[in-house]
């Protein structure tokens, strides 16, 4: 049975064991996590937590609905049974219909069929590292190989135990200028993200730096039994010349090779990014965006304010 929890009635550590022994789970679905994006998150839970669904809900001009959080690329249904097309429609079904208005991230493993919503596909990039590195850069691109020996023919170091206001920084006077929709609250809860992960022992940040010892990029990955996630990067326009942001790639790659970690890359649907995702071998997969749109006239009209 299926019922619906608010945040003060979930058992934390049911919760976190699910997520761990669930065969899809991720860093994202981890109380810890959902506590720093979204404060107050509800749930679905089956049974005693064999399977469970964050719920990231908000209230906007008297309406409530459901959001993906910053910093949480997939959430949706987490298993540690057997997860079918069934269960999932189940789960989707017992979403309280209090929520006018629905825009989640479904995981990969949430595989939904045409119904009464709206299913908008997303790339990701995945990396399986159980080869052996020599076997992994073998896939590389021919450009990413470029890109790597220019990096190496610039002297470029990696080093790790970046700080994380140190990343947020670096991207606050470079490409943060350009992003004016990121507020204070943003980098303030990125940087809570990242120091909690490494005060758990599930993250890692790794900056690459010139001959002349400046830092010139750096990258933040989130680590389980599972995955290893890229969250974040940061860089300056020389990084963009000397390849720095493949040679740390790279590092990471050998560093977790023959493991059987995923590099799981957070994807994206712009075409030179996933050029770049692909470039070191990575497989494309489709996660979707779920959309259910319960408002009628005149109120449904109020979606494009509510997503803002």
């Amino acid at each position: 049975m299926i019922v619906y929890l608010i945040n003060n009635e979930i058992d934390k550590d049911k919760w976190d064991q699910a997520v761990h022994r669930s065969f899809n789970g991720n860093v994202y679905a981890l109380s810890w996590y959902l506590d720093i994006v979204h404060k107050g998150w509800d749930a679905l839970v089956e049974d005693d937590y064999v399977r469970i669904m964050p719920l990231t809900g908000n209230r906007k001009f008297g309406i409530d609905y459901l959001f993906q959080p910053f910093f949480a690329q997939q959430l949706g249904i987490f298993s540690t049974e057997i997860l079918n097309q069934d269960i999932i429609n189940e789960f989707i079904a017992a979403i309280p219909s209090k929520y006018r208005f629905v825009q989640i991230n479904l995981n990969i493993h949430n595989q939904l069929q045409p119904g009464n919503w709206v299913l908008i596909p997303n790339k990701n990039y995945l990396l399986d590292l159980i080869a052996r590195y020599p076997k992994l850069y073998s896939r590389y691109s021919t450009n990413t190989k470029r890109n790597l020996k220019k990096a190496r023919n610039s002297a470029l170091t990696v080093t790790k135990n970046l700080k994380p206001d140190v990343l947020t920084d670096m991207f606050r006077q470079n490409k943060g200028k350009e992003i004016k929709h990121w507020k204070e609250e943003h980098y303030k809860r990125l940087q809570r993200i990242m120091y909690q992960a490494v005060y758990k022992g599930m993250g890692e940040a790794y900056g690459a730096y010139t001959e002349h010892n400046e830092l010139c990029a750096g990258a933040f990955f989130l680590k389980d039994h599972q995955h290893l996630i890229f969250l974040f990067s940061a860089s300056t326009s020389t990084a963009r010349e000397n390849g720095a942001m493949t040679l740390l790639f790279d590092t990471v790659i050998q560093e977790f090779s023959e493991s059987t970690l995923v590099l799981d890359f957070e994807g994206s649907n712009e075409p030179g990014l996933a050029r770049f995702y692909q470039g070191f071998g990575s497989q494309e997969v489709i996660y979707y965006r779920l959309e259910i749109n319960r408002l009628v006239f005149p109120l449904n009209k109020l979606v494009q304010w509510i997503k803002k």
